[in-house]
C-alpha cells in the first residue's frame, strides 16, 4: 500500500508538472505574441503619423538607425521604395502580397507568415499613407514549437529539481499517511482517532471482531468441554485421519501405551504399537466397516472398537475407542470361581445332610443313635446357614449394596461389644481374650465393622493353641484409627499369607471343616476394609502368631472428644 500511495503521488506529481510546464509555455507565448503584435501596430502607426506629418525624411531618420523590426516603404503599383533590411532597388514587386493589397483597399492589414525551414513566423502591419503609398512595418519571432524546444532545457532542469523535491515530499507524506493506519488498534477499532474516511470500515472491523470474539468464546467453551471429557474418562480416544496420523489422544490412550500425547501428535498409528491388530483395525475402519476386537498390554487386556468417520460415502476418517476390560475379565473370572466355590461348600453339607437323612428313612440307624444322626443333621444345616448368610454378606459387600447409613463410632467401645459375645467361645478353647486402648472415633456402618471384628477375633480363637491369647488394641496414630488384633496361635506360612484373604482359601482344610468355618471370614474383613477406604496389614510366623491391623480415617469427631 505504501508503495501504490508513493507511486501515484510521484505519477501525479509528474504529470502536474508536464502540463503546467506546456500551459505556462503557451501563456507565456500568446502573451508574447499578442505583445509583439501590439508592438509592431504600435510602431507602425507612428511611423505612418510621422510620415504624414514631416514626408520621406522619416525613412532617412530610419535608416540610420537600428531597429529589431523591419521598415519597408512601398509605392501604390508595389514597387518597394525602402526598406530598413536590405536594398530597396533589388527587391520584387510587392503588389501581389496579402497585406499590402490589402493595406491598399481597406487602409491596413495584418499577416502572419510561417517559414516551415526557419521555423520561424513573421507578423506583418501594413498601413495605407496619406499619399496612396503603403508603409509596412514586420517583426520575426520563433515558432511556438521552436519556442517550446527552446525552453527544454530550463524546463528539464527545472523539472528535475521538482521531481526531487516531489519524491522528497511524497515520501513524507506517504510515512505520514501511512503511519496511523500502521499504528491501528485492531483489538478496539473505534478507539482509533484516524481519517474520518475510514469510520465504516472500522465500524465494520469493530463489529466483526465482536462476531470472532464471540465465536472463538463459544469455539473454546466447546474445546474445554470436550477436553474435560475426553482427558477425564477412564476410556483410551483417538482421532485419525484417512493417512492413519494421530490428530488427537487423550490421556487415558496415552497412558495405556505410556507415551506422551504430544509426542504422537502428527504421527502414524503404528507408531504406538507396532500392532498387527491396530494395522488390520485401520484397514477395515477404512473400508466402511466397524471393528472390533481384544488386545492385551502386559497384564492387562483391553477392547478394541474402531469406527469410521464418513463424509457422503467417503472415509475422512477413525475413531479409536480403547476400554480396560481388565477388571472386568478379573471379576469375571472371579465370580466363575465364587460360583464353582459356593457350589462346591454348598454341596458339602447337602451331601452329608442327604446322607444322614436317607439312613434315617431306610431305617438303618438304631433308635439310640438317632439323637446323634440328628445333631450331625443340625450341624451340617447350621454350618450351611452360615455359609449362605456369609455368602450373601460379600455379595452385597462387592456390589456396595449396604443400605445402611454411616456414622460417627467409637471404635474401642464397639471392640468390646464384640468381644464380649466370644467370652464364651474364648473360654472354651482356655484363650483369654482382652481389649485394649484409647477411644477412637471412625465414620462408618455399625453392622459391618462388628462383623469385620468379628471375624478378626473369631479367626484368632478358632486358629489358636490351648491356653493361647488374643489381644484387641485401639489407638491413634496422626490421622489414622488402628484396629488391631494379635494371637499367639498357629500364624499362617509366608507362602499362604498374599491368598488368606481370598474367598474360600484355607489352610488346612481339615482344621476349618472341624471349627466349622466357610472360608470367608478374612474375605468379609477384607471387603468390609474396602468399603470403608481402610488398609489392611497382615504380620505372621508360622508357630508364634497372627497380627492384622486395620487401619481407618479419623473421623472429626475423635478431635472434638480430645478436646472435651
Amino acid at each position: 500500500m505504501k508503495k501504490r500511495i508513493y507511486k501515484s503521488m510521484l505519477l501525479l506529481a509528474l504529470i502536474t508538472i508536464f502540463f503546467t510546464s506546456l500551459l505556462i509555455t503557451a501563456v507565456i507565448y500568446r502573451e508574447f505574441y499578442h505583445q509583439m503584435q501590439q508592438g509592431i501596430r504600435n510602431e507602425a502607426n507612428f511611423i505612418s503619423y510621422s510620415y504624414n506629418l514631416i514626408g520621406q525624411e522619416v525613412f532617412s531618420v530610419l535608416k540610420e538607425q537600428e531597429n529589431t523590426s523591419r521598415i519597408t516603404w512601398i509605392a501604390a503599383d508595389g514597387t518597394v521604395l525602402f526598406d530598413s533590411k536590405s536594398d530597396a532597388g533589388k527587391m520584387e514587386n510587392h503588389s501581389n502580397r496579402p497585406e499590402v493589397a490589402e493595406a491598399l483597399a481597406k487602409g491596413y492589414a495584418e499577416a502572419i507568415h510561417l517559414s516551415e525551414t526557419l521555423g520561424s513566423q513573421t507578423f506583418y502591419r501594413a498601413v495605407r499613407l496619406d499619399d496612396g503609398t503603403v508603409l509596412r512595418v514586420s517583426a520575426t519571432t520563433d515558432s511556438v514549437f521552436k519556442t517550446v524546444l527552446s525552453f527544454i532545457p530550463f524546463l528539464g532542469l527545472i523539472t528535475l529539481l521538482v521531481i526531487l523535491l516531489t519524491m522528497n515530499i511524497a515520501n513524507l507524506l506517504t510515512k505520514k499517511i501511512i503511519y496511523p493506519l500502521n499504528n491501528l488498534d485492531l483489538e478496539n477499532p473505534l478507539s482509533n482517532d484516524v481519517y474520518d474516511e475510514l469510520a465504516p470500515l472500522l465500524a465494520r472491523m469493530a463489529k466483526q471482531n465482536e462476531q470472532i470474539e464471540s465465536q472463538v468464546k463459544r469455539l473454546k467453551e466447546k474445546q474445554e468441554e470436550f477436553n474435560a471429557i475426553t482427558e477425564n474418562i477412564r476410556e483410551g480416544i483417538i482421532l485419525l485421519n484417512n493417512k492413519g496420523m494421530v490428530l488427537f489422544i487423550n490421556k487415558s490412550a496415552a497412558g495405556i501405551f505410556n507415551i506422551s500425547s504430544q509426542d504422537v501428535a502428527g504421527k502414524h498409528i503404528l507408531t504406538l504399537e507396532r500392532s498387527i491388530l491396530l494395522q488390520k483395525a485401520f484397514e477395515s475402519v477404512m473400508t466402511g466397516h466397524i471393528f472390533e476386537d481384544r488386545f492385551a498390554i502386559a497384564e492387562n487386556s483391553y477392547n478394541l472398537l474402531a469406527s469410521p468417520v464418513k463424509d457422503d460415502s467417503n472415509v475422512k476418517g477413525v475413531i479409536l475407542f480403547i476400554m480396560d476390560v481388565t477388571e472386568k475379565q478379573s471379576a469375571e473370572k472371579m465370580r466363575r470361581e465364587f460360583t464353582a466355590n459356593v457350589s462346591h461348600e454348598l454341596k458339602t453339607p447337602l451331601t452329608s445332610i442327604s446322607g444322614y437323612a436317607e439312613l434315617m428313612k431306610s431305617g438303618m440307624v438304631q433308635p439310640e443313635d438317632m439323637a446323634e444322626f440328628a445333631g450331625r443333621i443340625y450341624n451340617e444345616a447350621r454350618h450351611l446357614i452360615n455359609l449362605i448368610d456369609d455368602v450373601i454378606r460379600i455379595s452385597r459387600l462387592d456390589e456396595k449394596n449396604v443400605n445402611m447409613p454411616f456414622e460417627e463410632i467409637d471404635l474401642l467401645e464397639l471392640a468390646k461389644e464384640t468381644a464380649g459375645r466370644l467370652s464364651s467361645l474364648a473360654e472354651q478353647r482356655s484363650i483369654r481374650l482382652s481389649v485394649n486402648g484409647e477411644s477412637a472415633y471412625i465414620s462408618g456402618v455399625r453392622q459391618i465393622l462388628e462383623e469385620m471384628i468379628y471375624n478378626l477375633c473369631d479367626n484368632a480363637i478358632k486358629y489358636n493353641y490351648e491356653n493361647g491369647k488374643v489381644d484387641v488394641t485401639v489407638k491413634k496414630d496422626s490421622d489414622n484409627v488402628i484396629l488391631t488384633v494379635s494371637d499367639n496361635g498357629f500364624g499362617i506360612p509366608r507362602e499362604h499369607q498374599s491368598r488368606v484373604f481370598e474367598r474360600f482359601y484355607r489352610i488346612d482344610k481339615s482344621h476349618s471343616r472341624e471349627t466349622g468355618g466357610t472360608g470367608l471370614g478374612l474375605s468379609i474383613v477384607k471387603h468390609s476394609a474396602e468399603y470403608h477406604n481402610a488398609k489392611l496389614k497382615l504380620i505372621s510366623k508360622p508357630g508364634e502368631g497372627t497380627t492384622i491391623m486395620v487401619i481407618f480415617k479419623a473421623a472429626k469427631k475423635a478431635d472434638t472428644a480430645d478436646e472435651s
